[in-house]
Order: C-alpha cells, then sequence, then structure tokens
C-alpha cells in the first residue's frame, strides 16, 4: 500500500560546517518507523478488519512517534548546528582580537626600539660633543699657560739676599707689585721709541695689597722719580752694581725685577709675595679685549711723543688710545708725574670696573680674550706662573666691591737738591707701609678728576719733572747723570703731614 500521510519527511542533511562528522552506516530515524509501519499492516490482514483498523491505529501512532522522534532530531541537528555557528564566530572574534592585541602589542613594541636607538645616538652625539669641547679646553688651557713667562732669575737672586727680605706678617694677605715696563724691545713695542740695546726702565709700579679678608684692595702708586735707597743687584751681563741712592725706576734697569722688589721691600718695609712684569702691547690687547674704556676730557688732546690725539668729551678708548692716555705728559694736563699717576690709577679702577661688572670673569667666552691678551705679555715669579694661578687671583678679586678698591700714591714732595724729583713725606708714608704690611684698613678721602686743562700746579705733592720718556729728555733717564746729593742721604721734611687722598674704582673716568 501507499505510505500514509503520516509518514514522516526525510531529515535536512547537517551542514559540513557542523563539527560532529555523519555516521553512514546507521539508518534514519523516518525509514525505520516506515518499515516497521508496513510490517504490522500485512500481518494484520489475516486477522479482520477490527485488528486491521486497530494496528492501523497503533501504526499511525507509530508513525505519530516515528514524525516526532523524526522532528526532534531535526530540531537536534538544527541546534548543533546553531551552536557550531556560534562557536565558529566566537573561535573568529577570538582569533581577530588575538592578533588585534598581537599587532598592538607590535606596534607598542616598536616606540621603544626606536627610541632607545635615539637615546643611543643622543648619548653618543653629547659625548663626542663633551670630549670635543674638553679637547678645545685643554687645548686654550695650554695654549694660555705656555703664553706666560716665568722669571727664574729673579727668584735666585731674591734666595740670595732672603736674609735681608722683611718677615711676612699678615700671612693671608698678599702683596704683589705690579711692573709696567717702558722696553720698546718685543712684538709691537718698538713704535713707541726707539730700543737702546734692550734696555729698560719701570714706567710704572704699583704695590697691589689684597687684604687677608678680600673685602677691599688698595693699589699705591710708587712714583718714577721718587729718590730712594737701591740696592747693589746683579744685572742682566751677570756683572753687579753698587748700593746707590738714585730715582727709583732706575732699579728695574740695574736689575730687573729682583732689584725693584728689594728696592721696595728696603723702602717699605713690606714682603713682596709675588710680581707681574706687563709690557706696553700686553696693556693695549687687554683694553682692546674689553672693547675699550670710557674717559671724559674737557679739551682736547695732542700728545705726538705719546701718539695720542683725541677729542674732548665722553668717548671710549682703544688699546692703542689707552696706552697713550695714561703715558701722556706733555700734551695734557700741566705735564706733571702727578696728574699721570692719577689718571693711570683711574683709569685702571675704570678697567676694572669694566671686567667684574660686565661678566667677564664668569664668561669663559669674554674671559678668553682677556687671559689671551694678558698672559702672553707678561713675566711672573713662579707662584703666578700658570693660568689656574692666574684665575685663582682674579677669582680672590671677584668679590671685592669696586668702592673698596683703593688707588693712591706714597707721600711725596719735592726733593729739594732737585725740584724734578720726589722725596718721601716720612712720617704720612711710615703709617701707610705700617697700615699695609699689618694688613690694616686705608681710609681713602677720594677726590674729584683734576682738570686736565689746569695750569702748573704749586701743590707740593702735586708736582713732578715733566722729563719725558725719551732718552733726550733729562737726566731723569740716565743713571749715570744721577742728581742727588753725593752723600746719598735724603733732603729732611719740612712739609706738613698730607692726608691719605686717592679714588676708587666705583668713581670709574667720568666722576
Amino acid at each position: 500500500m501507499t505510505e500514509s500521510a503520516g509518514t514522516p519527511p526525510e531529515p535536512e542533511k547537517k551542514s559540513t560546517d557542523s563539527t560532529t562528522p555523519e555516521d553512514p552506516e546507521k539508518p534514519e530515524a523516518g525509514t525505520a518507523l516506515r518499515t516497521d509501519s508496513t510490517a504490522g499492516k500485512a500481518a494484520d490482514d489475516d486477522s479482520g478488519t477490527d485488528d486491521g483498523n486497530g494496528a492501523a491505529d497503533d501504526g499511525a501512532d507509530d508513525g505519530a512517534k516515528g514524525q516526532a522522534a523524526g522532528a526532534g532530531d531535526s530540531d537536534s541537528d538544527s541546534d548543533s548546528d546553531s551552536d557550531s555557528d556560534d562557536n565558529a564566530e566566537a573561535a573568529t572574534k577570538a582569533a581577530t582580537a588575538t592578533a588585534t592585541a598581537e599587532d598592538n602589542d607590535a606596534e607598542a613594541a616598536v616606540p621603544p626600539r626606536r627610541k632607545r636607538r635615539w637615546l643611543r645616538w643622543v648619548a653618543v652625539g653629547t659625548s663626542v660633543a663633551v670630549l670635543g669641547a674638553a679637547g678645545a679646553g685643554w687645548w686654550a688651557y695650554r695654549k694660555l699657560d705656555r703664553n706666560i713667562t716665568t722669571d727664574t732669575s729673579a727668584a735666585a737672586e731674591l734666595r740670595t739676599y732672603e736674609k735681608d727680605r722683611p718677615t711676612p706678617v699678615a700671612l693671608d694677605a698678599q702683596n704683589i707689585l705690579l711692573i709696567g715696563s717702558d722696553s720698546r724691545a718685543g712684538q709691537g713695542n718698538g713704535k713707541y721709541g726707539r730700543d737702546d740695546g734692550g734696555s729698560q726702565r719701570s714706567d710704572t709700579v704699583i704695590l697691589l695689597h689684597l687684604a687677608a679678608d678680600r673685602e677691599s684692595a688698595t693699589a699705591m702708586s710708587i712714583p718714577r722719580d721718587l729718590m730712594v735707597e737701591i740696592p747693589g743687584c746683579r744685572s742682566s751681563d751677570g756683572s753687579r752694581t753698587g748700593a746707590r741712592f738714585a730715582q727709583f725706576n732706575w732699579a728695574f734697569q740695574f736689575g730687573g725685577a729682583a732689584c725693584t722688589i728689594r728696592t721696595v721691600e728696603k723702602l717699605t718695609g713690606i714682603r713682596v709675595d709675588h710680581h707681574i712684569v706687563i709690557d706696553f702691547s700686553g696693556f693695549e690687547d687687554t683694553v682692546d679685549a674689553v672693547d675699550g674704556v670710557e674717559v671724559c676730557l674737557d679739551k682736547p688732546v695732542d700728545d705726538q711723543q705719546a701718539h695720542l690725539k683725541l677729542p674732548e668729551g665722553r668717548q671710549n678708548l682703544t688699546g692703542e688710545q689707552a696706552l697713550g692716555y695714561v703715558r701722556a705728559r706733555h700734551g695734557i694736563g700741566d705735564g706733571s708725574d702727578t696728574q699721570r699717576m692719577d689718571r693711570q690709577q683711574r683709569f685702571l679702577g675704570a678697567l676694572f670696573k669694566k671686567v667684574q661688572s660686565n661678566g667677564v670673569l664668569l664668561n669663559p667666552t669674554r674671559l678668553y680674550p682677556v687671559l689671551d691678551a694678558v698672559t702672553k705679555s707678561i713675566t711672573t715669579d713662579a707662584g703666578l706662573n700658570s693660568l689656574s694661578d692666574l684665575y685663582d687671583l682674579a677669582g680672590s678679586m671677584r668679590g671685592v666691591p669696586t668702592e673698596k678698591v683703593q688707588f693712591l700714591t706714597v707721600p711725596r714732595q719735592p726733593y729739594a737738591l732737585d725740584p724734578n724729583r720726589d722725596e718721601l713725606v716720612e712720617s704720612s708714608a711710615r703709617k701707610l707701609f705700617e697700615r699695609l704690611r699689618d694688613d690694616e684698613p686705608v681710609e681713602i678721602a677720594t677726590t674729584a678728576p683734576p682738570s686736565e686743562t689746569s695750569s702748573p700746579s704749586t701743590d707740593l705733592s702735586a708736582h713732578s719733572s715733566g722729563a719725558g720718556d725719551s732718552p733726550s729728555d733729562g737726566p731723569s733717564d740716565n743713571p749715570s747723570q744721577s742728581p742727588a746729593d753725593p752723600s746719598g742721604a735724603p733732603s729732611p721734611s719740612t712739609s706738613p703731614e698730607p692726608a691719605f687722598t686717592g679714588s676708587n674704582a666705583e668713581a670709574g673716568m667720568c666722576g
């Protein structure tokens, strides 16, 4: 008989995407039910209509059950397919998330590697720069250090006469003798006059006293024409000169720095700790290294011997102009050495102020040309013959207030036997020497800059010889023509005791 309407349909085939494989030998549930239903109906044909109807009912029931079972299996397969799809989708998402995370990790890992490479390059570049700077700094240091000339002969001469030298009193104070040589020997110095076979005199001598606490500095000028006792000295050719009473600047010509130091120590009783000799070109280059110094003139200046020609008014002097300005005697003021020393002191004060106020000592770029100008034109004792020694000296003065950097000239008056020479005002000079020797404060009453247009002064302390710098200007430059009393004794002083007057670095050149 044909299949009844209750025969269940064939189940759908499972998707190949399912993770559970089909069993090829397992009969489908619908097929088994159809076989059982047919067999039951055939057997019931011999049993009569009722039994057949009952069997049919049973078969229908069984067919319904089989259909339900087939439908259940179909639903189960559909659920399985859905679960498989969900699992696959979840796996895909997980794989995608994992890949994304790995990509993010890879991307995140790249910058640190690049950063590390960048830092390595920066470190290498910095190291090269540091080494380059260190090399350049070492080269500059060595160059400046080699510029300095050491005066070994002075040290040997001073050791010979050690027993005659004063005993230091204030051990932490420093007394430095600054000697400006007027030698025309050496590069650039010949234009200031002829070189008399290498002879030289001390054109300017200043005893610089640095207080032990470095709160003040006092610069005392010693006039070149001051009559003093000069001890016997050893000359550069090995010969020895006898002791004599003569003008002060001959000491440098007789025996160089050693003879000048011994003369200063004999005159003042102050132990000289160090000395520095600087020539014309050194002074000139130092002024140029700080871009000049400002001065004020109330009238034009024209001094052919000093190679100086300036207009009146406020102006900034170059190195060459500054050298002529501090050396001029014939075309400026009254021609006295007193005014010239005052001009030198004020100019040095203005130079110190500019160096200090412009931060030169703290700025290596600006300090180098100053040190180069100074070191290549100075001669020092062994205690100041290195760049570090000079830098320490400059550094010790960095904190000195400009108003406490004081300048004055040793108290003196005209020498009785030659009004073109000076002699000490003994009482005042001895008081000044004692205060410097004992490192006691020296109070200086500052004075206004003297008018460079004034007529020759009649003040006993404001005179000087009109002698110039050339050999033909008079006996001041020739030791063989000494105007001193043959006995060598200074004349007694009858002038009133002068006060300590001078200037300080704060005042500058324009008041």
